[in-house]
């Protein structure tokens, strides 16, 4: 193997990331939406394991920071539980990512009930419901419209969480959406 090379250990998934109950483990990642005016927009979200409803986002058109998915884990747990701590703890799954090992975000996610976990390093896979929820989000919002700028698409990402939580039927589901799921259970 040549020196510069690193050797990288092999990581079998469980591919188990799905889980029996609604807030047992939720789970986060960050992704960009490009402009056509070579603007981007950076957004992070939390989807819950269990009925996959994206609870809450935050985005920018600066690269997100600490402090942002700070914001997101407060508003995360105070929409699920009208409360600033959660009732029990959660899993809160994340990929390595500076923004989610930040100190101070892994010393709020615990106060507030929250416990970090990580996935293993170069496998991405293993975060595969985060990384389905952004490959069906570009395909379903961004893809089919024209994202002019930053604004504009800051402008319509509420609609499209929105849409997304009560409209976009999931096989898993019967073709429910998340929302219709969670109220037929």
């Amino acid at each position: 193997m040549p020196k510069n090379e690193i050797q990288r250990k092999p990581h079998t998934g469980t591919g188990k990331i799905i889980t029996l109950h609604s807030n047992t483990r939720w789970c986060s990642d960050a992704f960009e939406i490009r402009c056509f005016n070579d603007e981007k927009v950076y957004v992070a979200f939390s989807l819950d394991c269990r009925d996959r409803e994206a609870i809450s986002y935050v985005a920018s058109k600066e690269p997100l920071l600490g402090k942002d998915i700070q914001e997101l884990i407060i508003n995360s747990v105070e929409k699920r539980f009208n409360k600033i701590r959660t009732p029990r703890q959660i899993e809160w799954l994340t990929d390595r990512g500076s923004i989610y090992r930040d100190k101070l975000v892994q010393q709020l996610a615990r106060n507030l009930g929250l416990k970090p976990c990580y996935t293993a390093p170069y496998s991405p896979s293993s975060n595969g419901m985060a990384e389905a929820f952004v490959g069906t989000f570009k395909r379903d919002y961004v893809y089919v419209n024209d994202c002019y700028s930053a604004d504009w698409i800051l402008g319509h990402l509420e609609e499209w969480f929105y849409d997304y939580n009560h409209h976009a039927p999931h096989s898993g589901f019967a073709m429910l959406s998340p929302v219709q799921y969670q109220n037929s259970h």
